[in-house]
């Protein structure tokens, strides 16, 4: 195996690797409530997942009552 002739600099090496680390934006869908959520999982605001109730909020509770 060949050895490199010269030693690579930090900056050649840190640009080389800069695309690799680029984030994506998350994949956001809109709730039955109208706020936005993360792609299959409950929303945070209404507790539902695909039209089911799944998390009783605190309020929720207390009206249920």
């Amino acid at each position: 195996m060949v050895a490199p002739v010269r030693k690579s600099s930090k900056q050649r090496r840190n640009l080389r690797r800069s695309s690799v680390w680029k984030l994506e934006a998350p994949v956001l869908s809109l709730c039955q409530c109208g706020e936005y959520k993360l792609s299959h999982r409950a929303c945070k605001a209404c507790g539902t997942y695909r039209g089911r109730t799944v998390i009783l909020k605190k309020d929720d509770t207390k009206k249920k009552k």
